[in-house]
């Protein structure tokens, strides 16, 4: 399983890649962002772990540029920001994923691991909820026949919630299966992420899908 590194500190690079070829991957790096896109839009990578602050082409730029181009494949941002915003400002561009530095190779591991494994799981047929539609292979939706344009997290939610109806999601479920997060203090950034799905999924219809359960979380439901 092939996974692109982009990090122009080499000491992280060479760190991150020694670590995960023991793991029994097989790891490319590039240390520059204008080279690391080119390599990333060529290339067939399991998974791209990028640092948001590159020469060249920031990791903010080429995962949009990722996303443009039609690529899927995950994307794991490290940065050494860690606010609320910082991170929204990065799922927002496109990445799966963040890591904020410095961090344990542990933790590293563990969400490869886990974008992998989604990554894989999302090689499936399509999911249907009333009137709502998800393809997980090209991560599209479609809602009463209009195609709705989501971010790749504001994607990963709603699939969560799709394969989950009509069942309340506590944030902290939430916070596991779509960001592999087991703590409370990610619930903000849950409670934001709805709110953008709200607004793309039920905003313009008059049956709402997407419910709050106040003190408990949310569910998928009819009306």
């Amino acid at each position: 399983m092939k996974i692109l590194v982009i990090e122009d500190e080499k000491k992280v690079a060479n760190f991150i890649k020694r670590g995960l070829e023991e793991d029994g991957y097989k790891v490319t790096i590039v240390t520059d962002g204008a080279e690391g896109c080119k390599v990333a839009m060529g290339g067939e990578f399991s998974l791209v772990i990028m640092d948001w602050m590159l020469p060249k082409k920031d990791g903010l730029t080429i995962v949009k540029e990722l996303r443009d181009a039609g690529r899927q494949i995950p994307v794991l941002m490290l940065t050494a920001r860690g606010s609320t915003d910082d991170i929204v400002s990065g799922l927002d561009a496109g990445s799966d994923d963040y890591l904020t530095k410095p961090f344990a190779f542990a933790e590293l591991v563990a969400r490869v691991r886990a974008l992998v494994r989604r990554s894989e799981l999302d090689r499936g047929a399509e999911i249907v909820f009333a009137d709502l539609r998800l393809d997980p292979v090209t991560h599209k939706v479609w809602r009463g026949g209009k195609e709705i344009d989501l971010t790749a997290k504001e994607y990963g939610l709603l699939e969560y919630l799709v394969r989950n109806p009509n069942q309340v999601l506590s944030r902290a479920m939430i916070a596991e299966h779509v960001w592999d997060y087991a703590f409370d203090s990610f619930t903000n950034i849950i409670d934001v992420y709805v709110n953008y799905l709200r607004k793309k999924i039920d905003k313009d219809y008059s049956t709402k899908l997407i419910h709050t359960v106040r003190g408990q979380g949310y569910i998928l439901r009819e009306g």
